[in-house]
């Protein structure tokens, strides 16, 4: 397997793809995967991967289970960033994480649709947001090559339509899904 393709491998590696893949849609978990290796691949060109505070466990666990708040296991009683954050804290604890590093992935998942926010906070939610808007196609800064092996064992679906439906599906669960001025209420305004 190509470096730029290994995944993490260990019981919290293989339990957050388990969970991503048993909750989400294929593509979404496919955008999950996608968006830990954007983020790698990110780490390295910024030279982060020899910082202290770099984990690779904890920023895969957390790109694999940002979107857990779309996935069947979400109820819909906040926006789906805090619900996915929360779910994916509780499966954390349950495989024995520190508090802290739980917290701090809790932040990344939380955070990860802020623009001008989650790049200014820690190692782990910057990296987590670039990974994930690298595959949405807002970061540019990876490398050509690279972008075309992930997207080879990765394959996108034409346009990102599946994660605003899931979006939006979320959000109609209830208020609290989709708060003014969330990603969320700004979909459902649009398709309204």
């Amino acid at each position: 397997m190509n470096d730029v393709l290994a995944l993490p491998t260990g019981p919290l590696a293989e339990a957050s793809l388990r969970l991503a893949r048993e909750s989400e849609s294929a593509p979404i978990a496919d955008h999950s995967v996608r968006s830990f290796l954007f983020a790698r691949l990110v780490a390295r060109r910024e030279g982060s991967v020899t910082d202290a505070a770099y984990d690779e466990n904890l920023l895969f666990a957390a790109c694999a289970l940002h979107d857990l708040g779309l996935g069947s296991r979400a109820g819909g009683r906040a926006r789906f960033e805090v619900e996915g954050a929360d779910l994916a804290a509780a499966t954390l604890t349950g495989h024995g994480v520190a508090a802290t590093d739980v917290d701090r992935v809790w932040e990344a998942i939380a955070l990860h649709s802020s623009l001008g926010i989650a790049d200014r906070c820690g190692l782990l939610t910057s990296l987590t947001h670039k990974g994930i808007f690298t595959d949405a196609g807002l970061f540019a800064d990876v490398d050509p090559g690279s972008l075309r092996e992930v997207y080879a064992a990765y394959p996108r679906p034409s346009g990102n339509r599946y994660l605003q439906d899931a979006i939006v599906e979320h959000a109609s669960r209830s208020k609290a899904a989709a708060p003014p001025y969330s990603i969320a209420a700004e979909l459902l305004r649009q398709r309204g």
